[in-house]
């Protein structure tokens, strides 16, 4: 019985073999199919982009929309008006762009040694991580940074600098090292007080140890876009006892 089996099986999967291969060479119609996959990625990728950039105009429309709104109710309201004259305010709350002198600080991850070892054994002693940004930038403010920027976004009171990774969550947007935090206000004010900020120099010891990147530069002139986010805190829920 199994003998005379075998003689119609072979057909039968060579039969469906061959279907299988030309099914997918009619599919690929003389290309990579993976390939194609790849291709995909990348149009799914630039649309989404696009999709980004257009929101953003729109956003920049609403947002000379408002201020027209705002400027029409201050004159019609004084205390608004007076509010709104403010520089202290709107330097405070981060709405106004602004440009001065002060200080950018550039912290990158460990070079990597192709061919050889890691300096450390513990992947995370080589990269920046959230804290590391956070003492920098907490730094800043306490030599009285007038206003503060990372990877060219302003940061206000509301900002959360989240790691993921080895990569910075800011404002919904990702970036990747090196990092780049931008202050405007007094340079030797500024470099004081991130010379004494004990998170701060907790960070350069490993730059001492592991070799990564620390480095501060003065600026005449920086200019800092003002914040355009939502100001709204997010709601914090703990866990119930």
């Amino acid at each position: 019985m199994r003998a005379r089996v075998w003689p119609v099986l072979v057909p039968l999967t060579a039969l469906s073999a061959g279907l299988m291969f030309a099914t997918s060479a009619a599919t690929a119609q003389g290309t990579d199919l993976r390939a194609d996959r790849r291709l995909q990625l990348t149009e799914l990728i630039a649309r989404e982009r696009q999709a980004v950039e257009s929101r953003d105009r729109e956003a920049e429309v609403l947002r000379r929309s408002v201020e027209q709104l705002a400027a029409q109710v201050a004159a019609e309201d004084s205390r608004i008006g007076q509010a709104r004259a403010s520089p202290q305010l709107e330097l405070a709350a981060g709405v106004k762009a602004v440009t001065g002198p002060g200080v950018t600080v550039t912290l990158d991850d460990a070079p990597r040694r192709p061919g050889r070892p890691p300096l450390s054994a513990d992947p995370n002693d080589l990269v920046v991580h959230q804290q590391d940004l956070q003492a920098v930038v907490n730094a800043l403010r306490a030599g009285g940074a007038e206003a503060i920027g990372l990877m060219g976004q302003r940061i206000i009171a509301t900002s959360a600098v989240r790691c993921v990774g080895n990569t910075v969550l800011l404002h919904g947007r990702v970036y990747s090292p090196p990092f780049v935090v931008t202050a405007i206000g007094n340079p030797s004010s500024l470099r004081e007080a991130l010379s004494r900020d004990p998170g701060v120099a907790y960070f350069r010891s490993f730059v001492d140890r592991y070799g990564l990147g620390y480095s501060v530069r003065n600026d005449k002139s920086i200019s800092m876009p003002a914040y355009d986010g939502p100001t709204e805190l997010p709601h914090v829920q703990g866990a119930r006892s």
